[in-house]
């Protein structure tokens, strides 16, 4: 101890924060995030055991002690800021993951213990007006910059909590883009406006990451502007514009109490009393796709949604498994729903060169009694990319009655 009471010891960056915190929670005037940093480096400069350090440690003392004292995601707010960090994960408080240009990397930061870690998923639960908690170990929300936020408490997660961030570009992606970054042909882009503008309800497949709600946003650019569009979403990611008279729906989890919830299937069913012209769903992942043909069987063409899928066909049988969860229906009459309701799947994959492509695009041709039929329309390999197979489209009547011309070769 020196004579001014404090040890000499090594200092944390959590004991400083909480010492400034108290001095911030003193001051009867709100301070701007300048004068924090400002208060923050003369703390640092004149605490005695922060003396030995050399300069740039006190320098990443500052900048630990100002991301904790007023940043929700503490060390991890440069890499939410970084346009080029598509995900976060945080695995317990010592194995952290970003992707960062599509490749995978550890962070070398780490939290100083679990509660550290807890502590922050709470603060940013309770900024987006969540709790999370041994009663309420899983949150799921969405940030105020639109980034996706799912956290698991410790007493479900055995390594400690877990949080996942993933961000969202905030420039909409074009198509001119996906096709310069070879994710889609010039041909079959071409094709797929033509589809999207005569009303076909599409489906996009894929697995995780293979960039399927950038997809759907792409395909959104070419719905006619005149059109009432309902999206529904589990939490909002799609970026639509130019459509005047668009409704935005998002699902709400329950509160503590367990009351509140209202569910894809709930926003589906109330979309179809707003009279809309095309249902945007973001993701189907349960009995929701039960709402969602119905409302492409009663007269909604054009609709668009994705799901999580390994081929079309793949796609075509969890539809078809997550309907039967969902509803005592005979698998045939479930497959002719699937079968009505879907013109086309495009599925797309992360290669491992971590590149996003298109990898079929196909048309659904009803059902045989046995199987829904499947037209391949396009096919992607790694020597030609995404090429047409050579076989047209067969049911035209929708671009008939929109009176929109496809080339096909």
């Amino acid at each position: 101890m020196n004579s001014s009471g404090r040890s000499d010891a090594p200092v944390s960056i959590k004991e400083i924060t909480e010492s400034v915190r108290g001095i911030i929670n003193q001051r009867e005037e709100k301070l701007t995030d300048a004068e924090v940093l400002s208060l923050i480096e003369d703390f640092v400069l004149q605490d005695p055991r922060t003396a030995p350090y050399p300069y740039k440690r006190k320098q990443h003392v500052v900048q630990g002690v100002f991301l904790a004292t007023r940043k929700e995601l503490d060390f991890l707010q440069p890499y939410v800021d970084d346009p080029e960090v598509n995900e976060i994960m945080v695995n317990g408080p010592e194995r952290i993951f970003v992707e960062h240009q599509g490749e995978l990397r550890r962070l070398s930061q780490c939290f100083d213990s679990r509660d550290e870690l807890e502590e922050m998923i709470r603060r940013l639960a309770g900024k987006v007006h969540r709790e999370i908690n041994e009663l309420n170990p899983i949150l799921d929300a969405r940030l105020a910059d639109g980034s996706r936020v799912h956290a698991v408490y410790r007493n479900v997660a055995l390594d400690g909590p877990i949080l996942t961030i993933r961000k969202f570009p905030e420039k909409r992606i074009t198509m001119t883009e996906l096709i310069e970054l070879g994710t889609i042909s010039n041909e079959a882009a071409a094709y797929l406006e033509k589809l999207v503008i005569a009303g076909y309800n599409i489906f996009i497949s894929g697995g995780t990451s293979s960039g399927k709600t950038t997809f759907l946003n792409v395909l959104s650019n070419f719905i006619p502007a005149s059109e009432r569009i309902i999206v529904i979403e589990d939490s909002a990611e799609l970026q639509i514009e130019g459509i005047a008279n668009l409704v935005r729906l998002e699902s709400r989890q329950a509160n503590v109490q367990g009351k509140g919830a209202v569910t894809i299937r709930d926003l589906i069913r109330a979309s179809l009393r707003m009279r809309p012209d095309r249902v945007i769903v973001g993701e189907v992942r349960g009995a929701e796709v039960v709402d969602m043909i119905q409302a492409m069987n009663t007269g909604h063409d054009g609709s668009l949604s994705t799901g999580h899928g390994n081929s079309p066909k793949g796609m075509l049988s969890r539809l078809e498994a997550m309907f039967l969860m969902a509803a005592d229906f005979p698998v045939d009459a479930i497959r002719i729903q699937i079968a009505e309701a879907l013109d086309v799947i495009v599925h797309l994959a992360k290669l491992p060169d971590h590149s996003r492509r298109v990898m079929e695009i196909c048309e659904i041709d009803g059902y045989n009694g046995q199987a829904i039929n499947i037209n391949p329309l396009f096919a992607f390999t790694r020597e030609g990319g995404l090429q047409p197979t050579g076989r047209k489209l067969k049911n035209r009547s929708k671009l008939e009655l929109k009176g929109v011309m496809l080339n096909e070769v």
